[in-house]
């Protein structure tokens, strides 16, 4: 019934709300960290995602081996250390520029899929926009300790390069089986074998209101992303997708900037935008799945 309605809805509208209540539970995120360490509250994220993937999902029901067994556990630790590092990130850096960064790593994984000069040209505005960003975006001078900068930016690229692993492992195990179905089985066994490092920091400060803020932010940053992402990304053209998700780094911007009030610097926007045109640029012609 939902995604039948859902249908109903135009599909680039569908992929924006996903990708702002993707940031909007990352500045939720950011207001916990006052209480609870940075790479706790995105275990919590993970651990959120994980129940209620397993109980939508349920993917017991789907057959598995241990070799499959290990490859979308993989999966699930590449995927939440992704997370991990992207909220130290943004505990030191602006939202946007924080995205912006990290999107540098899935820009030189398509590029390298391809050849020509629009893939070396996405490469080129990657890397001028990550310059942009970290040396003339982020104040260096004016910042009261500059070894937190350099934390936020080596996390956030650090993140870029594990959402890298994550598209290439996750291409790999979306193709043999369900992506869903690995995506909580990756998210529940990764979610364990972090928790005796993470979950410490969450339990120790648990109350009420922020167990309910905590599972804002699952909701906000996975479950909702991921549902509407999978009514969207078969019904969207290429040409669309790759608009829209070249959008992305501009939205969690909007967001640093309505929510947190996270104004950039004239070298973050124009860090951001060299990173949203390489984005535009490095999309391939055809994507997997779509006809």
């Amino acid at each position: 019934m939902v995604t039948s309605r859902l249908d109903r809805v135009p599909a680039p509208a569908l992929f924006l709300t996903a990708g702002f209540s993707q940031y909007l539970g990352a500045a939720l995120a950011v207001g916990l960290y006052a209480t609870i360490p940075a790479p706790s509250v995105a275990w919590a994220r993970g651990a959120v995602g994980a129940l209620v993937l397993l109980l939508v999902v349920r993917p017991w029901r789907w057959p598995w081996t241990r070799r499959t067994v290990g490859q979308t556990a993989l999966f699930g630790l590449v995927l939440l250390g992704m997370n991990i590092l992207f909220y130290i990130a943004i505990d030191h850096l602006p939202l946007g520029a924080a995205v912006a960064l990290e999107f540098a790593g899935p820009v030189v994984v398509a590029a390298a899929g391809g050849r020509g000069t629009r893939h070396r040209l996405a490469v080129v505005l990657a890397a001028l926009g990550v310059l942009a960003i970290s040396l003339v975006g982020l104040d260096w001078a004016g910042h009261p300790a500059t070894a937190e900068l350099a934390l936020g930016l080596a996390a956030a690229l650090g993140a870029g390069v594990l959402w890298a692993g994550y598209m290439v492992i996750g291409g790999r195990i979306v193709s043999r089986r369900s992506g869903s179905a690995s995506l909580a089985l990756g998210l529940t066994v990764a979610s364990v074998l972090y928790a005796p490092f993470l979950a410490g920091g969450t339990l120790a400060e648990l109350t009420w209101p922020i167990g309910l803020l905590l599972l804002g932010v699952g909701l906000l940053s996975t479950v909702i992303p991921y549902s509407l992402d999978q009514v969207t990304l078969k019904r969207l053209g290429t040409a669309t997708f790759a608009l829209l998700n070249a959008l992305l780094p501009v939205s969690a911007t909007v967001i640093g900037v309505v929510v947190l009030r996270q104004v950039p610097t004239w070298g973050e926007v124009v860090g951001t935008l060299a990173v949203s045109a390489a984005v535009w640029i490095s999309a391939p012609k055809k994507r997997p799945g779509q006809k």
